[in-house]
């Protein structure tokens, strides 16, 4: 495990994780299976495409996470708001 990646769900985190925080976390799991903290020239498109990859990827998990004893049950459009936002995004 990555000591550097962070759980980004209630209640380890206060509030929702940001665009940041999802693309922090995938960075560093890219990072770690890699062996590289920072690609090649020749690797550089198909390391930030896997970053891509895995931030979408983190971010739909944590829109279909239900937490239990968090209070309400997110609404559709919360559900589909950081993973729409990074795949924008990317």
């Amino acid at each position: 495990m990555c000591r550097s990646i962070k759980t980004l769900r209630p209640p380890a985190l206060p509030g929702e994780a940001t665009d940041e925080d999802v693309r922090a976390a995938a960075l560093q799991f890219v990072r770690k299976v890699s062996g590289f903290r920072a690609p090649a020239a020749h690797n550089r498109e198909v390391f930030d495409r896997a970053v891509d990859e895995v931030a979408e990827a983190t971010a739909r998990l944590l829109d279909g996470l239900e937490v239990r004893g968090s209070g309400a049950a997110r609404s559709p459009a919360q559900a589909t708001g950081s993973a729409a936002r990074l795949a924008d995004a990317g």
